[in-house]
Order: C-alpha cells, then structure tokens, then sequence
C-alpha cells in the first residue's frame, strides 16, 4: 500500500494507486481475473511470502475489490472472488499486459493472451468515446480540468 506523500495532490490516478499501486495487488487480480480464487493458489502462481499475501488479500478485500466468502464442507476456509469493483480493473490489467507485450516482449511470445471467449479474438484495452462509440487515439485525447478539481 502507498502513503500519500503529496497531502495537496487532487488526483484520481493517485487515489486509485493507493488501493492497487504496490506491485503484487494487480498481481493478484490478474490471477483472480484467470480463475484463481483461493490463498494456496495465489501463493503458487505468485511465489510470495504467506504474510505479504495475507496483507495484500486482506487490502484488498478491505477495499471492496476482492470478497472473501467460505468454501468446503466447515465453511472454515476462504475463497476470494472479484466484485464488480474488482471486475472493472480488468481492464486496467489488460492494458498493462498489452503494453508490456508491445515495449517488453518475451522473445517466445506473450505469456498470456486475452480472448474474446464467444470468438477467440484478441482482446485489447482502448479509450472509446462515451457519445460516438469510437476509439479515440491517444493523440486525439484532451486532458481539461474536471469539476472536482475547481473545487480543491
């Protein structure tokens, strides 16, 4: 988790990042994203420490993009499952690998690929227009000034 070191900064992006900013919380939702529901699990894909998963589910969960609900027959053990919160991030993580295959790519090709599951198509992240529907180049972006903004 991130301290806030700019206690003036009104910042969306810097919100956001103190709930999934530390390296291992997109980590996780990666894997939650694939399938992944259970601590064991996680440990096994991630290889962390089981006091640092801990944290970082329970972070998580605290934040509402995780929830923890029981499993087996005791109900004594926990699974985790994205929230709709969770599920939105999806989108983020998918940009992240897109990018990362683009400037970082691994020489045997990418470690994962992102299908549309009625299609089989690649899925990629894109800005789309809310009013015309269409994808809007980076180039074409504007940056104004928000209301939340004008009022800090």
């Amino acid at each position: 988790m991130l301290h806030s070191r700019y206690p003036g900064l009104v910042c969306s992006v810097a919100r956001a990042l103190e709930v999934i900013g530390e390296r291992w919380s997109l980590l996780i939702i990666r894997d939650a994203l694939r399938g992944v529901s259970r601590f064991e699990e996680f440990q096994r894909s991630l290889g962390l420490a089981r006091n640092v998963l801990t944290a970082r589910l329970d972070h998580l969960v605290g934040e509402g993009v995780l929830a923890r609900k029981p499993y087996g027959t005791t109900g004594s053990r926990m699974e985790y499952e994205l929230t709709e919160k969770g599920r939105e991030l999806g989108t983020v993580v998918i940009g992240l690998s897109n990018w990362g295959d683009r400037h970082y790519p691994n020489p045997s090709g990418p470690p994962r690929r992102f299908e549309h599951a009625e299609c089989g198509s690649a899925v990629e992240a894109a800005l789309i227009c809310t009013r015309e529907h269409q994808r809007v180049e980076d180039r074409r972006l504007r940056i104004v000034a928000g209301p939340g903004l004008s009022r800090a």
